[in-house]
C-alpha cells in the first residue's frame, strides 16, 4: 500500500509542478500528465513502486470522461446540429478511416483487424484539447468553431461502436461482417434498455437525492449512476464506457444536467489526468529516439490525410478560411486512441509492441496540437484571408471617444445610453456573437482582446476620453486594466465592481472611478420607491 501511495504522491506532485509551468506558456495540462508518467517511469526508478496499480483509477477517469461527453450530447442538441454534426461528422470519420485503412492494409501489410482498429483510432481528434481551447478563446462561436465542435461531438459518439467493435474482434469465431453486424445490434439493444428502464431509475434517484438538500448525497447518487451504468453495460457484454456515456445522455435531457456537470468536473479532470499519466509510463523514450524519423513521418502522413479530408468536407458549404482552420483544428490524433490501443492490446487484438508504437504517434500529435491551436489564425492567414480574425483591427481615426469593453447586458445598456446622448463610442469584445449583434444594431464593434497592445494601439486608447469596463470576471478585469495602464498610464478607466473583496483586488491599479453595482441599483430602487410614494401622497392630497 505504501508503494502505491508513494507513486500517487510523486505523480500528483510532479503533475502539479509541470502544469503550473505549462499553464504560463499555454500548453495543455494533458501534456503535463503524460510527461509526469515518463518522469516517474524513467527518472525515479522506484523499487517496488506499483505504477500499474493506477490503471484502475485511469479506467475510472475514462468512465467519467465518457459520462461528461454524454452530458454534452442531448437529443435536442443533436436535432439542432443534425446536418453539420451527423453529415460532416459521418463523412470525416469514415472517409479518414477508409483512407488510413487502405494505407495500413495495402502499404504496411497489416491484418484486416489491426488495420481496422488503427484506422478508426486515428480518425478521431482530441476533444480534451480542442474543445477547451475553442471555449476559452471564444472561437467556439465562429463558423470554424461551430463546425469543429459538431465533428468532435460525432467523433465522441463514434467511440462507443469502435470500443464495441474491439470487444467483438476478440471472438475469433466471427467474421468481419458478423462483427460489424453484432456491434450495431448490441449498441441498439443497450441504448433502448438504458432509455426505457434506466431513465426512470436515474430520474427517480436524482429527484430523491436533490430533495434531501445534502450535496454529498447528490454527488453520491451521481457516482452511483455512473458506476452502476458502467457495470451494467459490462455485465451485458459491452464496454463500461458505453454505460457511462448513455447515463450522461439521459441526464442531459433532465433539469439536473448543469448541476451534475459542475459537481463532477473536478473529479473527472483529475481522474482523466491519471489516465494520461499511465499512458506516459508506457512510453519507451529510447525506442522513440531510435525511431523518431518513422514516427514523425507517419504522424505527418496522418495529419495530411485528416486535414485534407476535413478541408474538402467543410469547403462544400463554407469559405476557404473556415475550411482551413477546421482542418488545422482536427488534423491531430485524439486521446481516445490511447484507450482504443490499450483495450486492443489487453485483449490481444494488437501486439503490445505495435500498440506502444502507435501510442507514440498519438503522443507526438497531442504535444504539437496546442501549438497549432494557439497559432491557428497565423497559420490560416498564410493560406487565406480571414474574415473573423481576432485582434486584427485596422488603426482607427478616432479621438475623444469612449471605449466599451464587453457587450453583454450591461455593455448594451451603456451603448444605448451613449447613442441616445450622441456621444462617440466604440465597442471591443472577445465574443464574436457580441460583435455581430452590436454591428446589427449599427454600432462600431471590433473582435479582439483589450489586454493586447496591438488592439490598444488600433483603438487609439491614448486618444480616448474614457474606457468603460463592463465585463464580470475579476481575473479578466485585472488583466485588461493592467494592460491599459501600462500602455497609457493616464487612461480614464471606469470600472464596475461587485463586492469590497473585488475592489480590494483592484485597488493597486490606478483606476479613476469605481462604481459599486449593488449600491447604484439600490439607489435607483430607492429613488423609484420614494417617487412612487410622493405620487401616492400627492394623489390623496
Amino acid at each position: 500500500m505504501e508503494h502505491f501511495l508513494l507513486t500517487l504522491f510523486l505523480a500528483l506532485f510532479t503533475a502539479t509542478i509541470l502544469n503550473i509551468i505549462f499553464k504560463r506558456f499555454g500548453i495543455s495540462q494533458i501534456i503535463g500528465y503524460i510527461l509526469t508518467g515518463v518522469i516517474i517511469s524513467y527518472g525515479f526508478h522506484l523499487k517496488g513502486a506499483n505504477i500499474s496499480s493506477l490503471d484502475a483509477i485511469a479506467e475510472f477517469g475514462i468512465v467519467f470522461l465518457m459520462f461528461t461527453i454524454g452530458l454534452e450530447i442531448s437529443f435536442d442538441k443533436i436535432r439542432k446540429m443534425k446536418e453539420i454534426l451527423l453529415l460532416n461528422g459521418f463523412l470525416q470519420v469514415h472517409i479518414s478511416a477508409g483512407l488510413i485503412f487502405l494505407a495500413t492494409y495495402f502499404i504496411f501489410h497489416l491484418s484486416i483487424e489491426v488495420s481496422l482498429i488503427i484506422s478508426f483510432a486515428f480518425s478521431l481528434s482530441s476533444t480534451a484539447i480542442v474543445l477547451p481551447y475553442l471555449k476559452s478563446s471564444k472561437d467556439i462561436h465562429t463558423p470554424y468553431g461551430e463546425k469543429t465542435t459538431a465533428i468532435l461531438i460525432y467523433q465522441d459518439l463514434a467511440v462507443i461502436p469502435i470500443l464495441l467493435l474491439i470487444s467483438f474482434l476478440t471472438n475469433e469465431k466471427l467474421s468481419i461482417t458478423e462483427v460489424i453486424l453484432n456491434t450495431f445490434i448490441s449498441a441498439v439493444v443497450i441504448t433502448l434498455f438504458m432509455f426505457i428502464f434506466g431513465k426512470r431509475i436515474i430520474d427517480w434517484l436524482l429527484q430523491f437525492s436533490s430533495k434531501t438538500r445534502l450535496e454529498e448525497l447528490f454527488i453520491s447518487a451521481v457516482f452511483s449512476i455512473v458506476i452502476g451504468a458502467a457495470l451494467l453495460a459490462e455485465y451485458l457484454g459491452f464496454t463500461y464506457s458505453l454505460g457511462a456515456f448513455l447515463a450522461g445522455m439521459i441526464i442531459a435531457d433532465t433539469k439536473f444536467r448543469i448541476k451534475v456537470e459542475s459537481d463532477i468536473s473536478n473529479f473527472k479532470d483529475l481522474l482523466l489526468g491519471t489516465f494520461f499519466f499511465t499512458v506516459g509510463t508506457k512510453i519507451d523514450i529510447i525506442y522513440f529516439l531510435e525511431n523518431t524519423h518513422i514516427i514523425v513521418g507517419l504522424f505527418l502522413l496522418i495529419m495530411i490525410i485528416k486535414g485534407l479530408v476535413v478541408y474538402l468536407i467543410i469547403r462544400r458549404k463554407s469559405d476557404n478560411n473556415t475550411s482551413i482552420k477546421s482542418a488545422i483544428a482536427l488534423c491531430q490524433v485524439g486521446e481516445f486512441s490511447f484507450a482504443i490501443f490499450t483495450l486492443a492490446s489487453s485483449q490481444h487484438v494488437i501486439p503490445v509492441q505495435t500498440a506502444n508504437f502507435l501510442t507514440l504517434i498519438s503522443v507526438m500529435s497531442m504535444i504539437l496540437t496546442p501549438f497549432f491551436l494557439n497559432n491557428i489564425y497565423k497559420i490560416s492567414s498564410l493560406l487565406s484571408k480571414d474574415l473573423y480574425e481576432s485582434d486584427n483591427i485596422q488603426p482607427l481615426d478616432e479621438q475623444n471617444h469612449i471605449i466599451i469593453c464587453g457587450f453583454s447586458i450591461l455593455g448594451r445598456v451603456v451603448a444605448r445610453d451613449l447613442a441616445d446622448r450622441n456621444v462617440p463610442f466604440i465597442i471591443v469584445t472577445n465574443d464574436l456573437r457580441q460583435v455581430q449583434f452590436a454591428t446589427k444594431m449599427g454600432y462600431k464593434a471590433y473582435f479582439g482582446h483589450l489586454q493586447k497592445k496591438s488592439v490598444l494601439e488600433a483603438l487609439r486608447t491614448e486618444k480616448s476620453s474614457s474606457i468603460i469596463v463592463t465585463i464580470t470576471e475579476t481575473h479578466d478585469k485585472i488583466l485588461i486594466c493592467d494592460a491599459i495602464l501600462k500602455y497609457y498610464p493616464e487612461a480614464n478607466i471606469i470600472l464596475k465592481y461587485e463586492s469590497m473583496e473585488e475592489k480590494h483586488l483592484l485597488m493597486d491599479l490606478n483606476i479613476k472611478k469605481f462604481v459599486h453595482a449593488h449600491a447604484e441599483v439600490g439607489r435607483l430602487l430607492v429613488e423609484e420607491a420614494t417617487h412612487s410614494c410622493d405620487l401616492s401622497l400627492h394623489k390623496y392630497d
